[in-house]
């Protein structure tokens, strides 16, 4: 089955790449062994667009559009977020590039917090309980915990990976599609395509 992993493990990595300038994103996603699972990388990126990353934040009102594929390179998962004014949306796609669902922005102010949508409903959510201590809980469409995001976990091999580099995705329990892909996507993309909508956010 194709990214198994990604879609089964209870527990992912994803390692933010330090660079000088960040012009390109590409995180690498591990099981908590340090086994690698699959990346996410920013697709789409022109030379202009790096440029206009570097010298603004007018990219945040650009369309962005994220690949995640699993350890073999094959395609996962695709998030797209249309340029956006205010409230932003992440379309989410299967390898086939079918939609799954969308990530909604559901308010402006205060600690923001995000839809899950699919088929027409609201499944499940994303709130952002600390934007900058990293720690978001993703929950159901009863509002129950499914998972959560943070920068620290005790579980961690110390060895292995460093606090600053890394955050880590708490899967608690096996979940059905589509909530599954939509709680890996919304790990993987909160970094890049919703953490841009916080800053000052806290």
């Amino acid at each position: 089955m194709m990214a198994a992993d990604l879609f089964t493990e209870p527990i992912l990595v994803v390692n933010q790449k330090t660079k000088l300038i960040e012009l390109t994103n590409e995180y690498g996603i591990f099981d908590q062994t340090g086994r690698r699972l699959g990346a996410v990388r920013q697709v789409g990126q022109s030379t202009a667009r790096k440029a206009l990353r570097l010298v603004s934040s007018l990219d945040q009102f650009l369309t962005h559009r994220l690949e995640v594929v699993d350890a073999d390179g094959a395609p996962a998962l695709a998030l797209t977020r249309p340029a956006k004014v205010f409230k932003s949306r992440i379309v989410v796609e299967d390898a086939e590039g079918r939609q799954v669902g969308e990530i909604l922005q559901e308010n402006m102010v205060g600690k923001i917090n995000f839809g899950l949508h699919a088929g027409g409903r609201r499944i499940g959510a994303i709130k952002a309980e600390n934007w900058r201590a990293w720690n978001f809980s993703i929950t159901d469409d009863a509002g129950t915990e499914v998972a959560r995001i943070t920068k620290t976990w005790e579980g961690l091999a110390k060895t292995v990976f460093t606090t600053a580099d890394n955050y880590v995705v708490q899967i608690h329990r096996p979940l059905d599609e589509p909530l599954r892909s939509l709680v890996v996507a919304s790990a993987l993309g909160v970094d890049t395509a919703l953490k841009q909508d916080a800053r000052g956010f806290g």
